[in-house]
């Protein structure tokens, strides 16, 4: 069983058990994390339901594991014949999550308490 949903401006498909990441979220180590915008979850029968845009009462719930920053992506800059070079660096913060549960909000939620 397998979901897409969407965090950050991104879509991500995820799976129970996997790690992530994506854009930071304001949230401290071992705390719970839902996503309620679902697009589309796949079933282990191969059955696909897909939202218009997003799934009523679906979501995905994970627990954050890590917070930190990617490696370094040097920007450079340079005119030709100019002399002109200037470098710069850039470190996008992010957050590692671990899925624990895909289903219906009322299944998840009854499941974390």
């Amino acid at each position: 069983m397998y979901a897409v949903f969407a965090s950050g401006g991104k879509q991500h498909r995820v799976e129970v058990g996997s790690l992530i990441d994506v854009e930071k979220l304001d949230n401290t180590v071992g705390e719970t994390v839902t996503f309620p915008s679902v697009l589309l979850v796949a079933g282990d029968d191969g059955q696909l339901q897909t939202g218009k845009p997003y799934l009523d009462n679906m979501s995905v719930t994970g627990e954050v594991v890590q917070q930190s920053r990617a490696k370094k992506v040097i920007v450079f800059k340079s005119k030709r014949r100019k002399g002109y070079k200037r470098k710069l660096g850039h470190r996008q913060s992010f957050t590692r999550i671990k899925i624990t549960g895909i289903g219906d909000q009322q299944e998840v939620e009854s499941d974390g308490t």
